[in-house]
C-alpha cells in the first residue's frame, strides 16, 4: 500500500500522506506547544533561582510570555498560510521558533528569559495554525473532527511525559538543555515535514496578502455569531487549562508536598484525557460533535462545583486522593472538547480556513490569558481557585455551546 493517498481539494488532486504517518507527524509539530510549556513545569524554582526571580507569581510569566506570542503568532500565520501556502508557513514557524529556544536557552536575565518565550509562542504558532488549516484542506465534518481527535490524543498524552523529560534533564544537567532538547524535536519535525508532507493548499487557490480583501474575510469571520461563541468557548476552557499548568508545580509539590513525585501525579490527570481522545475518534462519528461537547462540558461543570464545595469544606485543601480523583474526571472532559469544538469553528469556513484558524486560535488564546491571569492572582496555595475557575469557566462554556449551536442551526436553514 502507498504511503500518499490521492485527496481531491477544491476541484485539485493533491496528494496527502496515509492517515497514520500523518497523526504522527502533526501530533509531533502540534506537540511542541504542551511541550514548551509542560516540560518547563518541574524547572520552575531552578528557572527563578537561577534568573533571581523572587515573587513566585512571576514564574506564571514562564507559561504566559509563550502564550502572549502565540497570540501575535496566530494573527500572522493564517492569512500568511492561506498566501503563501500550508507547509512553507509551517517551516518559518518552526525556524522562528527554534531561534526563540535559543534565546532562551542563552538568557541571562528575566527579561531576555520571556523575550525568548515570546518568540517561541510566535514561531511554535506556524505548525499549530497551519496544520489545522492543512487538516481542513483535506477533511470536512466528522472526518476532521475524528483526524483532529487523533492528533490531540497525542498532543495531550504529552503532558505524561513533559514534566518527567523535564525533572529529569535538571536532575542531570542544567534546566537550559530543556531547550536543547525542544530544538531537536522542531528540527526533526520540520525535516519530516519537508520530506513526507505535501503541500494541500494549490497556488490557484491562494489568497494574496491583500489589506482590503483580508479586511473583508475578518469581517466574515467575526460576523459568524456561531464561530465566535465556539471561540469564547475555547477560549474559556483553555484558560482554566493553562491556569491549572501555571499553578500545577506549586499545587503538588507547595501544597501536596509530592516532591520528585509531581511528574507521576502530573502525568495521571492526562491518562484519562487521552483515553477519552482516542474514543472520540469513534464515538463522535456516531452521535455527532454536539453531543460530545454538552456531555464533556456537563460533566467539567458538576464535577467542578463538587471539587469547590469539599475544597471549602477542607479549608481549601481537599484529600489528594479525592483532588486527584476529580481532577481526573475533569480532564478527560478536556479530551472531548477541544478537537470537537475546533472542528465545530472550522467548519463554515472551508473558504478561509487558514485566516479562520488563526483567528479563533488568537482570540481564544487571548481570552484564555486574560482571564489565567486575573485566575491567578487568587491563587493562595489552594486548589479553591483552581476549582473555582474550573466551575465557572465550564458554566459560561455551556452557555456559548448552546448559543453557537442555535446560530449555527439558524445559519444552515436561511
Amino acid at each position: 500500500m502507498s504511503l500518499l493517498n490521492s485527496q481531491s481539494t477544491a476541484g485539485t488532486q493533491v496528494k496527502r500522506l496515509a492517515e497514520k504517518e500523518l497523526v504522527a507527524l502533526f501530533a509531533l509539530m502540534m506537540s511542541l506547544t504542551a511541550l514548551s510549556m509542560d516540560a518547563m513545569l518541574p524547572a520552575f524554582p531552578h528557572i527563578a533561582e537561577s534568573l533571581a526571580i523572587v515573587d513566585y507569581q512571576k514564574t506564571q510569566w514562564i507559561v504566559s510570555a509563550m502564550i502572549l506570542g502565540m497570540v501575535f503568532g496566530e494573527i500572522i500565520f493564517g492569512p500568511l498560510s492561506d498566501a503563501i501556502g500550508r507547509k512553507k508557513s509551517i517551516l518559518i514557524g518552526i525556524n522562528i521558533y527554534i531561534v526563540g529556544s535559543v534565546i532562551a536557552l542563552l538568557a541571562s536575565s528575566i527579561e531576555v528569559f520571556l523575550l525568548g518565550r515570546f518568540i517561541q509562542g510566535f514561531g511554535v504558532a506556524g505548525p499549530k495554525i497551519a496544520s489545522r488549516a492543512l487538516i481542513r484542506d483535506m477533511y470536512k465534518g466528522a472526518a476532521m473532527a475524528r483526524i483532529m481527535s487523533f492528533v490531540m490524543m497525542v498532543f495531550i498524552l504529552v503532558p505524561m511525559l513533559a514534566p518527567s523529560l523535564g525533572m529529569l534533564v535538571i536532575k542531570v544537567a542544567d534546566w537550559r538543555w530543556i531547550f536543547a532538547l525542544l530544538m531537536i524535536q522542531a528540527a526533526v519535525a520540520g525535516g519530516w515535514l519537508l520530506l513526507r508532507q505535501p503541500e494541500t493548499l494549490s497556488k490557484e487557490n491562494r489568497i494574496p496578502l491583500n489589506r482590503k480583501r483580508l479586511m473583508a474575510d475578518v469581517r466574515f469571520i467575526l460576523s459568524r455569531r456561531d464561530v465566535m461563541a465556539f471561540t469564547i468557548l475555547l477560549g474559556c476552557i483553555f484558560g482554566a487549562l493553562m491556569l491549572y499548568i501555571s499553578t500545577a508545580q506549586s499545587i503538588f509539590q507547595d501544597v501536596y508536598d509530592t516532591g520528585d513525585r509531581f511528574p507521576l501525579f502530573f502525568g495521571m490527570l492526562a491518562i484519562g484525557s487521552s483515553i477519552i481522545n482516542f474514543s472520540n475518534g469513534k464515538i463522535v462519528l456516531r452521535v455527532g460533535m454536539l453531543r460530545c461537547v454538552f456531555g464533556a462540558l456537563s460533566v467539567m461543570c458538576s464535577t467542578a462545583f463538587i471539587l469547590l464545595l469539599v475544597a471549602v469544606f477542607f479549608a481549601g485543601v481537599p484529600p489528594f486522593v479525592f483532588f486527584m480523583a476529580l481532577g481526573m474526571i475533569m480532564f478527560s472532559c478536556l479530551g472531548m472538547v477541544f478537537g470537537n469544538v475546533n472542528a465545530m469553528a472550522m467548519e463554515p469556513l472551508g473558504a478561509v480556513a487558514g485566516l479562520g484558524a488563526s483567528l479563533i486560535s488568537s482570540l481564544s488564546s487571548f481570552l484564555a490569558i486574560v482571564l489565567a491571569t486575573a485566575a491567578g492572582q487568587f491563587y493562595n496555595f489552594t486548589v479553591i481557585p483552581l476549582a473555582s475557575s474550573f466551575a465557572i469557566f465550564s458554566m459560561i462554556a455551556l452557555v456559548m455551546l448552546r448559543y453557537g449551536h442555535k446560530y449555527s442551526q439558524r445559519h444552515t436553514e436561511e
